[in-house]
Formats: C-alpha cells, sequence, structure tokens
C-alpha cells in the first residue's frame, strides 16, 4: 500500500512538472522574448536543473543510506524527497513575485550590446527555474531506493516510478494547455500547482512514517558502494539516446505546427503523444517476468528502424491531417473531439517507436543495477546523463543545426547517434566484438540514412490546416491531393531555429508581374500582389496621422511592403525592423521587385529578434510603430497584442506619433475581434479602426484625444507627391477615397461598451480564445459602436463627415461616389450598401448612382447586398421610420430585422437616425417584443436615444 500510494502521488508530481514546464516558457517569453534563442535557453535551463538533480540527488540517496547503515535505522528517502517536493511548491507559491522582481531588475540595466544584455536575462531565468527544476531532480533516484529495497524489485520499481512521472506528465500536457493556463492565467496556475507540490510533499513525508511497519524491505539501503564497470560507456548510451530522442521530439513539434497549425493546442497534443507513449514503453519494462540479456540492443534496434520508416512518412504529414480535419464539423462542439481524434492519430504513429524509447533508460538501468548497489546513485548518474543528451538535443536539434541545415537533416543526424548508441549497447550486453558492431550494424545504419530522400518542401509548407472542408482530390492519396502544387515554385525555402519559411512563386499574372508569397510555418504571412494594400496602408495610414515621419520602428518583415513604403516617403530617415524568423530575412531581397527595393534601402535596418524585446532594447522614440504580426492563434504572436506590449508601444511613441496594429475578422469570432479592441482601447486614449481589403482592418492608436482636427493639413499631406505615389501602389487615388476607409473614428471605440477581460502576459486568454476561433473557421464582427454615447463623437470626428459632410447630415455626391468605389472595391459590401443607400436617400434620382450601381452589379458580387429591396431598407434608416403600419403578426420580426440592419450597416460617417429604430418598436408590444427590445439595448442603449 504504501508503494503504490507512493507511485500515485509520483504521478502527480510529473503532472505538476510538465504545468511548471508551460508556465515557465511562457513567463520567460515575457523576458527573453519569443525567438529560438529565448526558447532553446528556457529549456536548457530547465533540462540542466533537472541534470544536476539527478545527479546531486543521487549522491544525497547514497549518504542517506549510508548513514542508515550506520545507525541501523531506515533511510528516511521518502521524508527527504517530501522535503523536495515541498521546498518546489514553496518557489512555486512565491514565483509571480520573484518574477516581477527579475523583470524589474532587467529594466534596470541600460541597453547596451544585444548579446550581452540577452545573457544577462538569461542568467536571471536560471535564477528563477533553476532552482526548483534541481529539486525536480530528486524522483529518479530518491523513489528508485527507497521503493526498491533489494536487487531483485530494482528494475521493476524503477520502471514504475519513471512511467508514472511521465504519465503525470502526459496529464499535464493536456491540462495545461486546455483549461489550467487559461483559466488561471500563469500567476494562478504555478500557485495552485505549488499547492499541489506541498500537499504532494506532505503525502510522502506522512508514508515515510509508515514505512517501517508496511514496507520493511525500504529499510535495506543496499550494498555498499562500488566501482560500476562500463558505467562510462552506459552514460555514453544514455546521453546518446538523449539526444536522438529529443532532437525527434523537437522536429516533431515543427512537423505537427506545418500539418495542424502552430497553435498551443498543436503543441500539447504533440508533448502528450510523445510522453505517454515513453511513460507506457517504461510501464511495459516493469511488466516483464525478466529481462533477457539482449533485450536492450534489441530494443534499440527496432527503434531505429521505426524511425528509418517513420522519417519516410513525414512529408505526407499535413495531407493525412487535412483528412483527419475533414472528417468534423467547424462547430464548438467538435473542437474538443477533433483534438482527441489528432492525439489518438498521434499516438497511434508514435506509440510503438516512443514506447520503444521509453523502455531505454529503464533496461539501462537494468543493466547496470546488476553491478551496483547503490541504486539512487546508479539510477541518478544514468538520468543525468541522459537529461544531458536531451538538453544537448534541445540546443543542437532544436536551434544550433538549424543555422546549416534543415529539418529533415536534424532527423538523420538523430538516427546516427541512436545507432551509434545501439552499437555500443551491443557491445556490451553480447559478446559481439566492436568491430562486428561497427561492421553490421553501424556503417549500414549510415549508408542507409545518406541515401534517404528530402523531405518534400510543397508538401510539408502546403498549409492544409485551412482547408476544412473536403476537396476532390481529399480522399484519392496523397499524391494525387499534392499534384495541385506543381504549378507553384519554390523560390526559397529554410528551416531556421524559429520557424520554416518558404517563399512560393505563383503562376506569372497577365500584366507579367510576379506574384510571391511568404509562408511562415506553413500559414501565408502575405502576398505581394494581393495583400498589398493592406500592407502598404500599415504603413502609410500612421505615417499620414502623425506629427512627423521621422524615425520609424516595424514588426515584422514578412514580404518588406511596410517596410519598402516607409522608406519611400520623403521625411522617413530611419526605420528600425524586429524580425523573429531569420528565413524571412534571408528571404527579403526576392521581393525588392514589389516593394521599392525596401532589403536595399539605406534608411531600413533589420534587427533579427523578439518584436516585444527588441522594441524595449531599441533607444530613442518613434513617430510611427507598425505592428504586422501573424494571426494571434499562432504560438508566441499573442503576446503582441498584450495589455503589456501595447503599453510599451505607447511609451516608445515621439509626441504625436501614432501606433498601427494589423487585424483580421476571418478565421475568427466577434469575442476575439472585441478581445483585441478592448485591450487596444485600454491602453490607448485616441483610437480609430480602419478597413483595407476585406476582413483586413487596421487599428490606430495615440496619445491625442484626436490626432485629426486638421483636416487641411491631412489632405494637405495626401496630396503631397511621396504620399500620393504610396497611395495609389494601394489602390486609393483620391481624398474622400482614403477617408471612407474609416470605420471607427476617434471618440467611437468606447472601453465601457466592451466588458470583459483584458489579454495579459500574465493571463494570457487570446492564443486559446484565438486557436478555438480558427477551428471554427468562421467571420468575426467587427463593433459599429452605435449607442448614442459612442454614435454622436463618431460622427462629430469622422473624417470623411468633416470633410465632405452636408448641412443635413448627408455626404456631398462626389464623396458618396469615391465611398462606393472604395468599399465596394475592397470587397466591404456592406459598407458599401450603407454609402448607396444613403446616395439614394439623399439623391434618388442621381443618375452618377445609376452609374454607380450598374457598375458595382455588373461585377456579379454581393447581389443580395446591393440590391434594390435591400438598400431601400436600408434608406429607410436614415429617415424617422414613417411608412406603412406591419401587420400585428410581422410587427416583430420587422423590429427585429431593422435593429439588426442597423447594427450591421452602420457607419459613423453616414449615421443613421435612432428615429427609424424607435418607430419599428413602437408599433411592437407583445411580451415578446419587451423581451427582445431588451436585448437589443443592451446592445444599443436605449433605442429611443434618451438616456
Amino acid at each position: 500500500m504504501v508503494r503504490l500510494t507512493a507511485l500515485l502521488l509520483t504521478v502527480v508530481t510529473g503532472f505538476g512538472g510538465l504545468v511548471y514546464e508551460v508556465a515557465w516558457q511562457r513567463y520567460l517569453a515575457t523576458l527573453l522574448g519569443s525567438h529560438g534563442e529565448a526558447t532553446a535557453a528556457v529549456l536548457a535551463i530547465f533540462l540542466g536543473g533537472l541534470s544536476a538533480g539527478y545527479a546531486v540527488f543521487g549522491s544525497v540517496t547514497r549518504r542517506m543510506a549510508a548513514r542508515a547503515r550506520e545507525s541501523q535505522a531506515p533511510p528516511r528517502l521518502l521524508f527527504g524527497y517530501g522535503l523536495a517536493e515541498m521546498g518546489i511548491g514553496a518557489w512555486a507559491l512565491l514565483f509571480p513575485i520573484l518574477f516581477g522582481v527579475a523583470q524589474r531588475v532587467s529594466l534596470l540595466i541600460p541597453p547596451g550590446h544585444a548579446g550581452l544584455d540577452f545573457a544577462f536575462d538569461v542568467s536571471l531565468s536560471a535564477l528563477l527555474i533553476g532552482p526548483p527544476a534541481v529539486l525536480m531532480g530528486a524522483t529518479i533516484p530518491m523513489l528508485t531506493l527507497a521503493l526498491a529495497g533489494d536487487l531483485e524489485r530494482a528494475t521493476r520499481v524503477h520502471a514504475w516510478v519513471y512511467g508514472c512521472n511521465t504519465l503525470g506528465a502526459f496529464f499535464g500536457a493536456i491540462l495545461a494547455a486546455f483549461w489550467i493556463v487559461p483559466g488561471l492565467g500563469l500567476d494562478g496556475t504555478v500557485r495552485a500547482m505549488g499547492l499541489v507540490n506541498l500537499g504532494a510533499g506532505a503525502g510522502f513525508m506522512l508514508l515515510d512514517r509508515r514505512v517501517a511497519s508496511l514496507a520493511p524491505d525500504l529499510a535495506e539501503a543496499g550494498r555498499p558502494a562500488a566501482p560500476v564497470p562500463h558505467l562510462a560507456a552506459y552514460a555514453a548510451v544514455a546521453l546518446l539516446a538523449g539526444f536522438a530522442m529529443m532532437a525527434i521530439q523537437t522536429t516533431l513539434n515543427r512537423v505537427g505546427a506545418l500539418a495542424f497549425g502552430s497553435s498551443n493546442f498543436t503543441f500539447a497534443m504533440v508533448a502528450a503523444a510523445f510522453v505517454l507513449s515513453i511513460a507506457l514503453g517504461s510501464l511495459a519494462v516493469s511488466a516483464l517476468p525478466r529481462v533477457p540479456k539482449g533485450l536492450l540492443p534489441g530494443v534499440q534496434g527496432l527503434l531505429l528502424l521505426l524511425l528509418f520508416l517513420l522519417y519516410l512518412g513525414v512529408p505526407d504529414a499535413p495531407y493525412a491531417a487535412h483528412v483527419l480535419r475533414t472528417l468534423f464539423q467547424s462547430v464548438e462542439p467538435a473542437f474538443y473531439a477533433y483534438h482527441f481524434f489528432v492525439f489518438l492519430a498521434l499516438l497511434a504513429v508514435l506509440l510503438l517507436p516512443l514506447g520503444l524509447s521509453g523502455a531505454l533508460l529503464p533496461l539501462l538501468f537494468h543493466q547496470v543495477r546488476r553491478d551496483a548497489g547503490e541504486l539512487g546513485s546508479v539510477a541518478g548518474r544514468l538520468y543525468a546523463w541522459n537529461t544531458v543528451g536531451s538538453l544537448l538535443g534541445a540546443l543542437l536539434g532544436g536551434y544550433l543545426l538549424l543555422f546549416w541545415v534543415d529539418l529533415h537533416h536534424v532527423w538523420r543526424i538523430a538516427l546516427v547517434a541512436l545507432a551509434v548508441a545501439t552499437a555500443i549497447s551491443m557491445v556490451l550486453t553480447t559478446r559481439i566484438p566492436p568491430a562486428a558492431a561497427v561492421g553490421f550494424l553501424l556503417v549500414p545504419a549510415l549508408v542507409v540514412v545518406l541515401m534517404l530522400p528530402a523531405w518534400s518542401q510543397r508538401r510539408l509548407t502546403a498549409g492544409l490546416f485551412r482547408t476544412r472542408q473536403a476537396e476532390p482530390t481529399s480522399y484519392l492519396g496523397a499524391d494525387a491531393f499534392f499534384a495541385r502544387l506543381q504549378r507553384y515554385a519554390v523560390a526559397f525555402y529554410d528551416d531556421d531555429p524559429t520557424s520554416t519559411v518558404n517563399v512560393m512563386q505563383n503562376p506569372p499574372r497577365p500584366d507579367g508581374r510576379t506574384d510571391l508569397s511568404i509562408v511562415v510555418n506553413g500559414k501565408s504571412d502575405g502576398n505581394l500582389i494581393g495583400d498589398y494594400p493592406t500592407m502598404a496602408m500599415m504603413a502609410l495610414l500612421p505615417a499620414w496621422m502623425s506629427d512627423r515621419v521621422e524615425r520609424c520602428f516595424v514588426i515584422g518583415l514578412g514580404t518588406g511592403v511596410t517596410v519598402g513604403e516607409l522608406a519611400a516617403l520623403d521625411d522617413t530617415r530611419e526605420i528600425e525592423v524586429a524580425e523573429i524568423s531569420r528565413g524571412v530575412i534571408d528571404a527579403a531581397p526576392l521581393f525588392d521587385s514589389g516593394n521599392q527595393a525596401a532589403s536595399k534601402s539605406p534608411k531600413v535596418r533589420v534587427r533579427r529578434g523578439d518584436a516585444y524585446r527588441t522594441l524595449l532594447q531599441t533607444p530613442g522614440r518613434f513617430d510611427v510603430i507598425a505592428s504586422e504580426p501573424s494571426n494571434p492563434w499562432v504560438s508566441g504572436v499573442e503576446m503582441l497584442y498584450s495589455v503589456e506590449f501595447l503599453e510599451a508601444a505607447r511609451g516608445r511613441l515621439a509626441p504625436g506619433g501614432v501606433f498601427a496594429q494589423w487585424f483580421h475578422s476571418y478565421e475568427t469570432d466577434t469575442a476575439t475581434v472585441e478581445l483585441v479592441l478592448r485591450n487596444y482601447a485600454s491602453v490607448f486614449p485616441s483610437v480609430s479602426v480602419w478597413s483595407t481589403l476585406g476582413a483586413d482592418v487596421i487599428l490606430l492608436g495615440s496619445d491625442g484625444s484626436d490626432p485629426a482636427v486638421d483636416m487641411a493639413r491631412l489632405e494637405q499631406r495626401f496630396l503631397r507627391p511621396d504620399f500620393r505615389r504610396g497611395f495609389a501602389r494601394a489602390g486609393i487615388e483620391t481624398f474622400p477615397a482614403l477617408l471612407a476607409h474609416e470605420v471607427l473614428p476617434v471618440g467611437a471605440v468606447r472601453l465601457e461598451a466592451l466588458p470583459g477581460p483584458l489579454h495579459t502576459l500574465r493571463h494570457p486568454i487570446l492564443s486559446d480564445q484565438a486557436a478555438r476561433a480558427f477551428f471554427r473557421g468562421g467571420s468575426g464582427v467587427l463593433p459599429r459602436f452605435a449607442m448614442p454615447e459612442s454614435a454622436a463623437p463618431g460622427a462629430r470626428n469622422s473624417l470623411l463627415r468633416r470633410y465632405a459632410g452636408t448641412p443635413d447630415g448627408g455626404l456631398l455626391e462626389e464623396a458618396l461616389d469615391a465611398a462606393v468605389k472604395a468599399t465596394c472595391g475592397a470587397g466591404r459590401y456592406g459598407d458599401c450598401a450603407t454609402f448607396l443607400a444613403r446616395w439614394k436617400h439623399d439623391h434618388p434620382d442621381s443618375a452618377g448612382l445609376e452609374r454607380a450601381l450598374a457598375a458595382e452589379r455588373r461585377k456579379g458580387q454581393a447581389a443580395e447586398q446591393l440590391g434594390d429591396l435591400e438598400l431601400a431598407q436600408i434608406a429607410g434608416l436614415f429617415g424617422d421610420g414613417s411608412g406603412p403600419r406591419p401587420k400585428a403578426g410581422k410587427a416583430l420580426a420587422r423590429a427585429e430585422a431593422t435593429t439588426q440592419r442597423f447594427l450591421l450597416h452602420y457607419l459613423h460617417a453616414v449615421p443613421f437616425d435612432r428615429q427609424a429604430l424607435e418607430a419599428a418598436w413602437r408599433v411592437c408590444r407583445t411580451d415578446a417584443c419587451n423581451f427582445k427590445r431588451r436585448q437589443f439595448e443592451e446592445a444599443l442603449g436605449p433605442l429611443d436615444g434618451r438616456r
């Protein structure tokens, strides 16, 4: 019973250890950044701490056993291990405070040499997570000796301890990603785990009191220490195995991101499948009645063979993931079912090879314990060397090697390391001479590795995780499905330490323009032609609104269009660019033909690094800061939407400066759009929202109460030759057309109208929420803030209304014409319908209106939104709602439809008359009407406009 209870508690401690690792990684991304160096540093600190802990506590168990023999008393190992667990728990409870201190200390150091600054922050990180990581290293050596008691049971008990601890890590990987971190935040997570560790530690201490009566064999410490024959060779096997499997794991993480999308949920699924397979492999060793002498090299050889076979199937992983995705509907109830089957699919592929890898350390321990009585010390040393190997696998396979080679090369290097370890094991455990092991195993393995084909770049980076519905070739096999990709040329490819970057050259355009797309981790992050207007306006809008445009900071190089447009402005003299991916930087010259030769501009300085850290370390202030990250469901990107990052950006703006942030309403939901707006409005006193193409929007923030007071100045700046050329390249030819892109003027976005939590670095809810919305693949609705307290400042500050407003609340015909062309041309058919309806309301017999309507209808798009009936109904919202009274049974339906239309089509440039709402609801008198009216008033305020 003591042993069983201790093993159950070991599951709990393994659970806590993995949750800590997840939380610490996200904590320290704030301090170190989210680039490859930071990730490798955190993993190295954690694994280095574990390795040191295994070695230290292996020695501690030996001394505790020696003292117990001298005093003829039980060794009190469970009590000592309980103290270690309570130490972890106490540290976790203090961790949020310690982290805050570390942040303040880091900010006290003035920016200087980037490498030295990073090294200083790595040292702070080591002080934060090193001590608890060392204490975690007590698990294997102390519990192995405490629960074994004699050599006969040592292998089985050791496998139980290792397996149960890893099984707990499996539960930690799942629960941390899906529920614990999003629900509790980072501070709440580590404190909750701290309480778990304190409870587990107390449990082990209580068990120690019952050892003498319930498990007398635990008092037996084992034989005296003796030299372990061939320990260096066994340590080498453990190190090589650790290196190989960690290199494989980091590669699988990257492949998983390419197949399923690089969200936190993907990494959780891969980690869960990995650790569960290892746990089951270890537990399988504990179930063996006896361990055959040649089992260790046999297991290693079979593992090597399976990893060879798995290598060949990796390029088709995106296709397999696509087929699995098509089996699930894009609805919320299917979210957990889909990820459950993703996990099962990964487990089906990885269980056997990774299960064999989980058996390696218990089998190594079995071999060594035959010749050593100090079970805890031996276990500690073996696991220390294995963890050193894992550390090298993380640093080399997950980071350093990727400066020179691609992912498939890392896998091959891991295979070679495993082949060497297998050859050593054969020599140690059988009578095979070293020369025979080299000739019959190592040399053939090396030949096969050299003959392995490279992974298909097209297939790996196809981005199929965005294809939710089955296509005609989806079930015809990978070759048939990927045949369509042959028309795309791979102009550039690089697996860098942070991401996989691919530049796809699309088929030539009829006009001869080069059409290139940059694809990062399988997701297109910019197209040189289709996305040009959005990327150009990311530069031009804040530069046009800012008092000056001399110093600029751009987050995300991408295709270089934003940087190129800023560099093309006459006043710009310095542009700092933060780009996290080395591959994106290396690919930059390919886009020079379409981005004003941004990579060759003397004004531009590209700094490779995390945007948050780079912004804080770059001296001086900026007139324009343009943040153009990827979508926030991508792991790590959510930092750039956090309150802390926005505050840092606001703090680095020069007086009169403007911060621009890109966002989207595709593949998301309304709640996520509102969360991003809520964060923005909580930081910037002055906020406006502009639309570019379709579902792309740009948020502009500044410290001023109204940065657009001087319309004459803004028009004059627009008419400057450099701005005119830039806006023309973005498809904007006239000043009213530019103003029509303003959706939410300054003063319209109100924080109190967006109730809910904020997304912060210490409580990162955006990545979870955005990833769930991405799974559904729908569209979010940008709130129009049509309530009276927003409508008044929105109408007053609307730039288009200021420029071309008429005394009766309408717009000049020339402005309406420009607005219709701008909004319909950008795919914003809802807003286009509003401008057309206003035109129809103000100038019903206008020949220009008929020409505009005919031109848009000839395009054959949005026929329903631009139909005569729909436009007439929208036009009715500009009046007082007078007209024929509906029949009693239709009053509620009409009132609901009128209110929904009001919410969907409201524009502050041409605001609706709220009397139309009141008139629609005035004739609806039933209880159902009253209930629905109250619901709408929560979003719109009193429908009669009164407070």
